[in-house]
């Protein structure tokens, strides 16, 4: 390398200057970019915290009991009252009152649809050992909540947490705590005795969310067989190819790499087959919770619920929950991300954009009690 001397000190050519400035220049460059992409999947990632991730649960298959019969439910001492409103929906309410109106809405649509015989098969289910595991305990404040994976269940797990007094906050409480069911001191209705169920199930809050059906089952298929952030390899190497096998209408690419991830018709067809899925049911078993019917994970026709909160109003639902239930000056819910809630058609009509009339209509007549229960709009832009 040569060098120039004058008086002062030794300096490098201006073509050498120039390729090192270059290089600093590019190195900054870099820096900042690895910089923003870890700010964005983190924040990306702090809303999936949020919406869409869902419930870890073991690997095995339970049987499923039905658990005496018990008498209908007649009371709930902490049931909102209001005035009899027509129709019911999950729109939003802008005041204590309001929200009371609503929440009665609600449940007399859910009561007049549990008496509708033609929709019987699709709305009543006993209450039997898969529901009882479906529904956490809290003794302390006696309040029980019904998880309905894909609706932020997540964060009321957290509250439940709060309130047994292990934390005094939700920040405070680890996520991967919050789904181990060894570890988080959240016991399971099943897990007590029959008079223990039936009095907790008389006299305590109840409650569940729930949210548009068909969202909530491309949000279970993006969080199970796309994403998967936890890790859970039985979605893609079990479940994920005996869909495949069953559903996929071209197997001529069986040894295709492109095979092992599920698409979102393959899912559509399995979901949509009545009889064909539930041998497949049997062998998945409880992971199937992420996307079977809210009735079939919270016997909503067969248990006097005190509540049901929507996802699409849960900024206003929630605060009048705590406050349903008595628990609003000791724990707060966790701050929801803008539009995390928001209910997005054309997702929606992007999802579906590729699957048949004849697909989507089976998967409606599945999914058409939840639809009716809660007061979700046929989707006429999907089926007609």
């Amino acid at each position: 390398m040569h060098y120039c001397y004058f008086d002062g000190p030794r300096v490098m050519p201006k073509k050498m200057r120039h390729h090192w400035l270059l290089i600093g220049a590019c190195g900054w460059v870099l820096l900042i970019l690895m910089f923003a992409s870890k700010l964005i999947n983190f924040n990306s990632r702090a809303t999936d915290d949020y919406g869409e991730k869902a419930e870890m649960q073991s690997w095995t298959q339970t049987e499923v009991k039905t658990v005496k019969s018990l008498p209908a439910q007649t009371s709930d001492r902490r049931t909102p009252k209001s005035s009899d409103l027509p129709s019911a929906g999950p729109s939003a309410a802008s005041n204590p009152t309001d929200w009371q109106s609503l929440e009665t809405r609600r449940l007399d649509l859910l009561s007049s649809v549990c008496q509708k015989e033609s929709l019987r098969n699709l709305t009543h289910t006993s209450v039997n050992t898969f529901v009882l595991d479906r529904i956490f305990v809290c003794d302390k404040h006696k309040i029980l909540f019904c998880q309905t994976p894909k609706v932020g269940n997540t964060q009321w797990k957290k509250v439940l947490i709060v309130l047994n007094g292990v934390f005094s906050t939700v920040e405070e409480i680890p996520e991967n705590l919050v789904h181990d069911h060894e570890k988080n001191g959240l016991p399971r209705l099943s897990s007590l005795t029959y008079p223990e169920i039936k009095e907790r199930l008389d006299t305590y809050f109840k409650f569940f969310i729930v949210r548009d059906p068909f969202e909530r089952l491309i949000s279970a298929f993006k969080d199970k067989f796309v994403k998967n952030p936890r890790f859970e390899p039985w979605y893609k190497h079990d479940i994920a190819p005996a869909i495949i096998r069953k559903y996929r209408k071209s197997h001529r690419d069986n040894d295709n790499k492109a095979t092992a991830g599920l698409r979102f018709e393959d899912f559509i067809r399995y979901l949509g087959d009545e009889s064909g899925r539930r041998h497949m049911d049997r062998q998945f078993g409880e992971h199937v919770i992420h996307w079977v019917t809210y009735s079939e994970l919270c016997a909503p026709c067969d248990i006097k619920y005190s509540v049901i909160g929507h996802h699409e109003t849960l900024e206003l639902d929630a605060p009048y929950i705590l406050k349903a239930a008595g628990i609003e000056r000791l724990v707060s819910y966790p701050t929801i991300p803008p539009g995390i809630t928001r209910y997005n058609q054309t997702k929606v009509e992007q999802y579906f954009s590729g699957i048949s009339k004849r697909d989507v209509r089976r998967l409606y007549a599945r999914y058409q009690g939840d639809f009716s229960l809660f007061g979700y709009h046929r989707p006429d832009f999907l089926l007609d």
